[in-house]
């Protein structure tokens, strides 16, 4: 078989002709030749499947000192090493967190304990105009927000209610860091998800909270919301493949919305690298909304009109009600799960 240009190895394998010069120089990736006269790089393609794991593991922030480690590892013992990693990252953001909560506490003269903090909330699901079956679920409680939807046919919706599950099995689990207990949790689900018969994924997008912190996981095209003085910001972004184009420069925003593999995943539940999932932590705030919800809603809806309905309602269940009315004005060709807490 011939090599591959360094530009056509970086299109294949997901990267850019500069890191791959980068993975050269450090001894990480070594062209298969380099041209004597013009020092242009050339690849095997034997060379992307080590390239592709690079690029994974570049994504998840891994320095490129492990990654040689890793690399060098049977995939039993690299997924063990990928594990820890993580396990590691997330125990120190959850302290970052901790120590950022109280530095905002001193300088603004706050409570960090704030022992009156609540959640309001309310969730509801929908089966849209355009299908007989729904495979989306949704949870809404004191402590933890969740929506998962499963993939169409056989076993989706048991998918969707296993992720749900999941965590709500760590909802009212004491002591341990929200982001772990939300990781172990992604775990859990992947593994039961994985053992049923018809095949199925799911996404799943949840929030814990754990007095005022808020520790967010997310894996798919189910999305999280945060309405704060009025303003609406996306907490997640679409593991989807356009959303891949999008990054890579291949298709513009436009382009992606309007793209008709645009809800094809990059990500899931019960496929994939098990129990990948993106964490995040967060502070409550008073008046602050959030909201998470299906494709269903996100996909037919645009943001501003999303931030009016969440604004505009009296509360949580108003909230719910007015996001599945404007997912039917939109034509609601999709099942809708939608999930609200406001922060008193």
């Amino acid at each position: 078989m011939s090599l591959l240009t360094i530009g056509a190895f970086a299109r294949e394998a997901g990267l850019t002709p500069k890191a791959l010069r980068l993975y050269d120089e450090t001894g990480l990736l070594r062209p298969a030749a380099v041209d004597p006269e013009s020092g242009y790089r050339f690849y095997d393609p034997a060379q992307l499947a080590r390239a592709r794991l690079i690029a994974e593991l570049r994504r998840i922030g891994m320095p490129l000192t492990e990654i040689a480690d890793v690399c060098a590892l049977p995939p039993a013992a690299a997924a063990e090493a990928v594990d820890a990693y993580w396990r590691e990252v997330t125990a120190d953001t959850a302290a970052r967190a901790r120590r950022a909560a109280l530095l905002v506490a001193n300088l603004t003269g706050e409570d960090t304990a704030t022992p009156g903090i609540v959640f309001r909330h309310a969730c509801g699901l929908d089966p849209g105009r355009g299908r007989d079956t729904n495979e989306d679920v949704a949870y809404a409680g004191d402590q933890l927000l969740a929506v998962a939807d499963g993939t169409r046919g056989p076993g989706g919706a048991q998918a969707a209610a296993a992720a749900v599950a999941a965590v709500r099995a760590v909802e009212q689990t004491p002591g341990a860091e929200p982001l772990s207990l939300l990781a172990g949790a992604v775990r859990a689900a992947d593994r039961r998800i994985r053992a049923l018969d018809a095949g199925p994924v799911t996404t799943l997008t949840a929030l814990l909270r754990r007095g005022t912190q808020l520790a967010l996981v997310h894996v798919g095209d189910s999305r999280a919301y945060l309405l704060r003085d009025g303003e609406l910001t996306q907490l997640t972004q679409d593991h989807t493949w356009v959303r891949a184009q999008v990054d890579q420069g291949r298709l513009t925003l436009a382009e992606a919305a309007a793209h008709p593999q645009r809800a094809l995943l990059a990500r899931a539940v019960g496929w994939g690298a098990p129990g990948e999932a993106d964490l995040g932590l967060r502070t409550a705030v008073p008046g602050d909304r959030y909201l998470l919800c299906s494709d269903g809603l996100s996909a037919v809806a645009g943001a501003a009109a999303i931030g009016a309905a969440l604004g505009a309602a009296a509360g949580p269940r108003e909230a719910v009600g007015e996001l599945i009315a404007l997912a039917h004005g939109a034509g609601a060709p999709d099942n809708v799960a939608v999930a609200v807490a406001e922060v008193c």
